[in-house]
């Protein structure tokens, strides 16, 4: 049987472009989003093989909505061979705004505690199998923290941090994790974006090479590689510098000004 790929956030930008990719390699398709219709409408509109993809409506940020459609998974399609947890949100916050404080907590129960969620219905199964692979989608934005970017940053050096010790855990059951961070890549959540991006990728051409560091098991990877070298100089400089240099620097839209 064709090895089976598990996609949190599949509707839409990355999740649906990996789900592509991993079709076009013959994988069997789980698809995970709020919006199953719109998964459905997509998967015929791309010609896919009905008996080849699953559909599964839930929502990240509720646990149990989560952990419910994982179960579904493994009893109508299998264990899954890779899981991608992909769902989250972006969303500008300023700490001094009663309601942001609510952005900040709706931020890290999708992209932190809806990654473990989405992760935990196949960890056991997966050890005891001895193999599978298990994506947490970070971003370079975990590599520094920037002005306006509190909450989407925090969250993001989360989910590196905790797939690293994931990773850790799992690693004497044969289980892999991957850390994969983006940078710029063109998707509708980045479109709205109202500061320069610098190596802004294709969103298919992130989903190739997202694909190839999955498929070799590497275990963390910021794509395109241009923005790694970025982040890594930033995070090189003192306080001050990187201070001054994003002083006036056009922040992420909040909430209120979406």
């Amino acid at each position: 049987m064709a090895p089976l790929v598990y996609i949190t956030g599949a509707s839409s930008g990355i999740g649906q472009a990996l789900a592509w990719r991993f079709y076009q390699a013959g994988f069997r398709l789980a698809l995970v989003a709020r919006r199953g219709e719109a998964m459905q409408a997509w998967a015929r509109e791309q010609g896919m093989d009905v008996s080849r993809v699953g559909i599964y409506s839930a929502d990240v940020a509720d646990i149990d909505s989560i952990v419910a459609a994982g179960l579904r998974c493994i009893s109508s399609q299998g264990l899954p061979d890779v899981v991608v947890a992909n769902a989250g949100i972006s969303v500008g916050m300023d700490s001094s705004v009663r309601s942001d404080l609510g952005v900040m907590a709706r931020t890290f129960a999708t992209n932190n505690t809806g990654l473990a969620a989405t992760f935990h219905p196949f960890v056991g199964p997966m050890c005891r199998r001895g193999s599978g692979t298990l994506v947490g989608i970070g971003s370079v934005a975990a590599i520094r923290g920037l002005p306006g970017h509190g909450a989407y940053c925090a969250s993001k050096a989360a989910v590196v941090a905790y797939c690293e010790s994931l990773r850790g855990e799992l690693r004497a059951c044969g289980v892999k994790v991957v850390t994969l961070c983006p940078g710029y890549i063109d998707t509708p959540l980045t479109r709205q974006n109202r500061y320069a991006m610098p190596f802004l990728m294709p969103v298919q051409d992130f989903a190739d090479a997202a694909f190839q560091a999955i498929r070799a098991g590497t275990s963390y990877r910021v794509i395109p590689w241009q923005m790694g070298m970025v982040a890594k100089a930033l995070r090189a400089l003192p306080n001050r510098l990187f201070d001054k240099l994003l002083a006036g620097r056009p922040r992420k839209r909040r909430v209120d000004e979406a």
